[in-house]
This record gives C-alpha cells, structure tokens and sequence, in this order.
C-alpha cells in the first residue's frame, strides 16, 4: 500500500529519476522555460523550488548545496547570479506551469514550466480591472403598472 507516499516515481529508478529531475532543473536555470509533461513538471517544482530558495542567501555552503543537486557550475553560476537577484522579494511560488495540450504520439499531457519572473509578456501586460458587480436586470413594479395605467386612460377617454 501506498500510505504516505508523497513521491511521483514516474516509472523509474530512483538514480534514473534524481538524474532526470537534475538535468531539467539545470535546463530550466539555464534556458528560464522548458517544454515536458505535466507529470514530469509537478515533480520537478518540487525540486527545482528549494534550490531557487536556497539560493538567495549566497554562501558557500548554499553553493554546495545547490551543485550537490545540480552537477553544473554554469547552473549554478547562474542561479546565485542573475536568477536569485530576480526573486529575492518574491516570498516562494518561483515557477509557473502553462497547459499546452496534448502529444499526438502517446496522448501525454504537455505543458511549458518557466520561472515567473522571466516571462516578459505576463510581466508587460496589463492586469485586467475587474468589473463593478452587476446586477441582474429584470421588469420593475413599475414599469409593468404603466402601460396598464395608459391603457386604462386611453379607455376611458
């Protein structure tokens, strides 16, 4: 049984899926938006978000940390020098993931996962005012008496 197992294996071994989840994680640092499943993006925020976190405290034990999960040191590089600067205000939540459909070949669900703060397009637009609550219109009381009051006049004339 699976009581309190909270880990998506994603049929593979667990050596498979930690070096998986580290080259996504290195790709997504370094390229800041990839295209994968969703399956596979769930797993990899999980990830990925701890290190964003760590990373905006820049001492060398966060750095080891950090490359002891992603084996890169341009990721690395990367993420302490440009990524941390971008979220240092931001209290968590450093990754978005954006449906996109499915795969023709296997009907798998794809999406894109980005970090937030790199996507110039949301950051650009506008963000849309909501609208004055409206209420439902319907027939007054009065505008139902009057024709009937105008019908009676024109009667009794």
């Amino acid at each position: 049984m699976r009581h309190g197992c909270k880990v998506n294996h994603l049929s593979r071994t667990h050596a498979h899926r930690v070096a998986m989840l580290s080259n996504m994680a290195t790709s997504l640092i370094m390229e800041k938006r990839i295209t994968t499943t969703v399956a596979k993006a769930k797993a990899l925020r999980v990830y990925v978000e701890p290190l964003i976190n760590r990373s905006k405290e820049d001492n060398m034990n966060n750095r080891r940390v950090v490359f002891s999960y992603l084996h890169s040191k341009d990721a690395v590089n990367e993420l302490f020098r440009e990524v941390s600067q971008k979220v240092a205000n931001r209290p968590g939540g450093y990754t978005r993931i954006l449906k996109t459909g499915i795969r023709h070949g296997d009907n798998s669900e794809m999406c894109i996962i980005e970090l937030v703060d790199y996507n110039e397009n949301m950051l650009a637009a506008p963000k849309a005012e909501k609208k004055a609550k409206t209420t439902r219109r319907s027939r007054s009381k009065k505008a139902e008496e009057a024709p009937v009051a105008e019908a009676t006049e024109t009667k009794a004339e």
